[in-house]
């Protein structure tokens, strides 16, 4: 059962890693740092999930394999608030 656990664990990071990938696609069109900033997150989201299935994780270091999902939740946060104070600061 635990194989199959990181193999789904893998799986996940490959989805993560292609969304990143179609994020700065996007971004290179049109330059928007919206879609930078959603790259990066994916990006981090990707290594942190890739690295979580190969290590060995006890009960005392699994915290510290959330705070990439805190940062990469914070930068979603943060380029969604970016891109929405823009518009109003140009009136």
């Amino acid at each position: 059962m635990e194989h199959l656990s990181a193999v789904l664990a893998g799986a996940t990071a490959f989805a993560s890693l292609v969304a990143a990938l179609y994020f700065l696609k996007f971004w290179r069109k049109t330059r928007d740092t919206l879609f930078l900033f959603f790259a990066a997150a994916f990006t981090i989201d990707a290594i942190a999930r890739f690295t979580h299935a190969i290590v060995q994780v006890t009960d005392s270091s699994e915290p510290v394999y959330f705070i990439p999902r805190l940062v990469t939740f914070g930068l979603i946060a943060l380029s969604i608030i970016g891109k929405n104070a823009l518009p109003n600061s140009r009136k």
